[in-house]
């Protein structure tokens, strides 16, 4: 009974937020459109030459609003060809405003380097974007400056990531990056501010989306150290959106298995008595921390509310925490569903889940739209929209290498599967449930 309402929680509130996106996309053109530019008279194309050439302006302000006009634009059509002939030039204009612009042009350009991948796909243009734009991602995150600024820098290295990393070193680097952000290697240059709930929330989110493509035998463990006690201490804050995403990357560490590679310090020794101590030890740490986490997420679960506590938050983590409660005690992923123009997607898994509402949260009033036409996401999610529009080319020509990365692949089908089946053998004899997955 508790996986079924489980399910019909999670289907509800997907359904929902999809009514949302669609009508966060009413915005008009004009809002946004260009002084100086008449509103008709130009057809679209135009429009994005037009805004592309603003973006050369002096002014600031010149330069924002025809970053919003762009945004816009990607969000209600799939602009392949502009891309193909304007490819360079966008992204080149848009990493000058992440260098030189204010905090709302660094926002918007983030943001439409992001929509400039995933209109590409995987291939050769979304690596030369993911190659051209981590170094300066990566001094503007050093500035520091205000969360929305942080957020779309940190969602678009996410983005950009996801789509143009061909291998786990680059993807790793991006994780790092973002977790320097709240775990500061202190130098001249780096600022030494505690960072804001919304700065760890954005974190924890967009380093668990890259996970989500990651097997856990490819982590270096040198880098990861620590980190479930640190989602772990996270459980504890008073902010519920750190909360809650602390505990959805608690889930996916555990569904991705390799538990040492997350919490150990590295060790030394080859002497084999050495090494099978270690492992004991290692074993028992693994289920005590587990232990911890479980009650922290049993307690969150059912938390009551509080003085001035909004009743939708709070709905919101009890729900994702009994989700996650589930998963810790039987092994069950949540489940849920969503509607495309009458198609249903479907996530299983924790890593499905995690990808779906931050793609969600990306691309907002645009997400039906790339859904219903964009190649890359329909192979990401297995998605077949119900109506493929006339003429539209498969544009993904790195669709297979990335395939694998997909939770939806057979390849990671068959290890949920397995993963699942070792859960509940591991149960029955008292050794704890995710000892299986280290194999991965």
């Amino acid at each position: 009974m508790g996986r079924r309402s489980s399910q019909r929680r999670n289907a509800a509130m997907l359904d929902s937020d999809d009514t949302d996106s669609i009508s966060s996309s009413s915005t008009t053109r004009s809002d946004m459109m260009l002084s100086g530019l008449e509103e008709v008279q130009f057809d679209k194309e135009t429009v994005l030459d037009q805004c592309v050439d603003a973006l050369y302006e002096k002014r600031g302000s010149t330069r924002e609003k025809a970053l919003a006009s762009i945004i816009e634009a990607f969000n209600n059509s799939i602009q392949h060809e502009f891309v193909e002939k304007k490819f360079a030039t966008l992204l080149q204009q848009c990493l000058s405003s992440i260098k030189r612009g204010s905090s709302k042009e660094i926002t918007l350009a983030s943001h439409v380097i992001g929509l400039l991948a995933l209109t590409a796909g995987p291939g050769d243009k979304a690596h030369e974007v993911l190659e051209e734009s981590v170094s300066p991602i990566s001094e503007a995150l050093k500035s520091r400056g205000d969360n929305s600024k942080i957020s779309s820098l940190l969602e678009c290295l996410a983005i950009i990531t996801f789509i143009g990393g061909e291998e786990p070193d680059e993807t790793e680097k991006s994780m790092q990056l973002m977790w320097q952000v709240i775990h500061p290697k202190l130098g001249p240059n780096v600022s030494s501010a505690k960072p804001s709930p919304a700065m760890i929330t954005a974190v924890v989110s967009s380093w668990s989306f890259l996970l989500t493509t990651m097997d856990g035998w490819t982590l270096n463990p040198k880098s990861w150290q620590g980190s479930i006690s640190y989602f772990s201490t996270l459980l504890d804050k008073e902010d519920r959106s750190v909360r809650i995403a602390a505990g959805e990357a608690l889930a996916l560490v555990f569904e991705v298995g390799s538990l040492e590679k997350f919490f150990g310090e590295a060790k030394g020794s080859s002497d084999s008595s050495t090494v099978e101590a270690n492992k004991s030890r290692e074993l028992l740490h693994i289920q005590g921390l587990r232990a911890k986490v479980l009650n922290q997420v049993r307690t969150l679960s059912a938390e009551a509310g509080g003085k001035g506590s909004a009743k939708k938050d709070l709905n919101n983590q009890r729900n994702t925490f009994r989700d996650i409660l589930e998963f810790l005690e039987d092994g069950y992923s949540p489940e849920a569903s969503i509607k495309i123009g009458g198609e249903p997607l479907s996530t299983s898994t924790w890593a499905q889940l995690i990808q779906l509402n931050f793609l969600k949260h990306f691309l907002g009033g645009g997400f039906v739209k790339h859904m219903q036409e964009n190649e890359f996401l329909h192979d990401v999610f297995g998605f077949t929209p119900k109506k493929k529009l006339p003429g539209v080319e498969h544009r993904v020509s790195g669709a297979e290498k990335r395939l694998f990365k997909s939770p939806n692949s057979e390849k990671n089908k068959a290890r949920t599967q397995f993963l699942n089946k070792q859960r509940m053998l591991s149960q029955d004899k008292n050794v704890g449930y995710y000892t299986g997955g280290d194999e991965f």
